[in-house]
């Protein structure tokens, strides 16, 4: 007869203590679950950009990181909440999320000017230049 193996599922799971990644690029974790579609969040980010004030939001307008803040307890206040955040290191590891490189880099790039995006253009070219360069150097030596 066939072995059934039940485990859980790779899902991140609405869950209190899970970091969240709202709709205007800021962080807050769920402190209770409201009902199914909307969640009370806070999020004492040391980073201004990144920092949530309190208050209720549409699970539909967030993401799930998989961030999770170990025994938070439910319906805490926001003292407890930033003690927590800053214990379980959140900033620190959101900022080495390959989310927040990635959020970074477009930021960047958004900013730049037209000079910018021509010094970046040259830059590009000179690289595959050089690329090039060795690769024929290793294939005429072969």
């Amino acid at each position: 007869m066939a072995s059934i193996e039940i485990g859980a599922t790779s899902w991140r799971r609405v869950q209190v203590g899970r970091v969240l990644k709202l709709e205007n690029g800021s962080l807050a974790a769920i402190v209770e679950i409201v009902d199914h579609k909307r969640v009370l969040v806070d999020g004492p980010s040391s980073d201004p950009k990144l920092a949530t004030p309190r208050g209720v939001v549409q699970l539909s307008r967030t993401l799930l990181t998989p961030i999770v803040i170990e025994k938070l307890p439910r319906g805490a206040r926001t003292a407890a909440v930033k003690k927590a955040w800053e214990a379980s290191g959140v900033d620190a590891k959101w900022k080495e999320s390959n989310w927040a490189k990635k959020q970074l880099q477009q930021e960047r790039r958004q900013s730049l000017t037209d000079f910018d995006r021509f010094k970046v253009m040259r830059l590009k070219k000179q690289r595959r230049f050089e690329e090039r360069k060795a690769l024929a150097k290793i294939r005429a030596a072969a």
